[in-house]
């Protein structure tokens, strides 16, 4: 299927824009560390249901797997944890708008490690997009009164957020250069390696609650939970792996990038955010930058 890689990374920026919504809510709630291992194990169990359901195979080759446990370390222990530490403090607007940084952390990476050659019009085109996103979430000023304020803290756990998920594209990529793996095995073995390493950590920190009883008395965190954990790292994530396999790592982590794009509609509709001619512009403008892409 022409685009197929293209395409998926935008049904990745869909999921990603309304699970961060779920995310921010719950990490508000119930911590980052907490809210990380918990969505992992969650993401495991629907994986491995799906798996189990649609007879996929697991057996993939010693260096596959090692690319992919050390995409799931980076992506999901380091930069998911930093990506939701940014959501505590800065909220998920000034967040997605550092995380649109990611692709230029994914393209220098990519030159560096996989030898990977952006055109010119690809090069001009993420410049576009990411011009497109940046005019957007900078026009959404904070109100008096508004729940997260920008600080140091919150703008250094952003880039670093962002780092990790750049870092994670480029193993993911690796692994798949090696031969063709499904979405969802890769997905389940990334968070399977992510659960080892982070749960030991959680449970060291002595900040790791029992679920149970986390959720029994926090009905709205488990459903931001399992909501954020259905559109991240379920469905969101095994279709940013579908996009890496199909397409340049840089290509791929700009259009995941639109997600603030993506989020006005929600912020409109869902939050009653007022939109003005410059949200318009900003979404017309990274519109333009993504169509440049798809004539790479």
């Amino acid at each position: 299927m022409q685009f197929i890689g293209e395409l998926s990374a935008l049904v990745t920026a869909f999921c990603w824009s309304a699970g961060s919504f779920a995310f921010t809510t719950a990490a508000k709630r119930l911590g980052s560390l907490q809210l990380n291992i918990n969505r992992l194990i969650l993401a495991a169990i629907f994986l491995i249901i799906t798996i189990a359901l649609l007879g996929l195979s697991l057996k993939l080759s010693e260096i596959q797997i090692i690319y992919l446990s050390i995409s799931g370390i980076i992506g999901f222990v380091f930069g998911d944890t930093f990506l939701f530490k940014a959501f505590q403090h800065i909220g998920a607007r000034i967040s997605m708008l550092l995380m649109s940084l990611s692709p230029i952390m994914s393209g220098l990476l990519a030159f560096i490690f996989l030898n990977e050659v952006i055109s010119a019009w690809g090069i001009f085109g993420i410049i576009i997009t990411i011009c497109g996103v940046t005019l957007v979430v900078v026009e959404r000023k904070e109100t008096p009164g508004a729940k997260y304020k920008t600080s140091r803290a919150g703008i250094i756990y952003g880039l670093l957020g962002s780092l990790g998920q750049a870092g994670g594209l480029i193993f993911a990529k690796a692994a798949f250069n090696e031969g063709e793996i499904n979405g969802f095995v890769a997905t389940f073995i990334r968070i399977a390696a992510s659960v080892i390493i982070l749960f030991p950590i959680v449970l060291l920190t002595q900040k790791y609650k029992n679920p149970v009883k986390v959720f029994s008395n926090d009905l709205k965190a488990l459903k931001s939970t399992i909501i954020g954990t259905i559109l991240g790292p379920y469905l969101g994530v095994t279709f940013s792996l579908i996009a890496v396999e199909h397409t340049k790592v840089g290509i791929a982590a700009t259009l995941m990038s639109t997600m603030p794009i993506i989020m006005l509609p929600i912020a409109r509709y869902v939050y009653k955010e007022k939109l003005n001619w410059q949200a318009v512009s900003g979404a017309v403008l990274a519109v333009a930058g993504v169509s440049i892409l798809f004539l790479k």
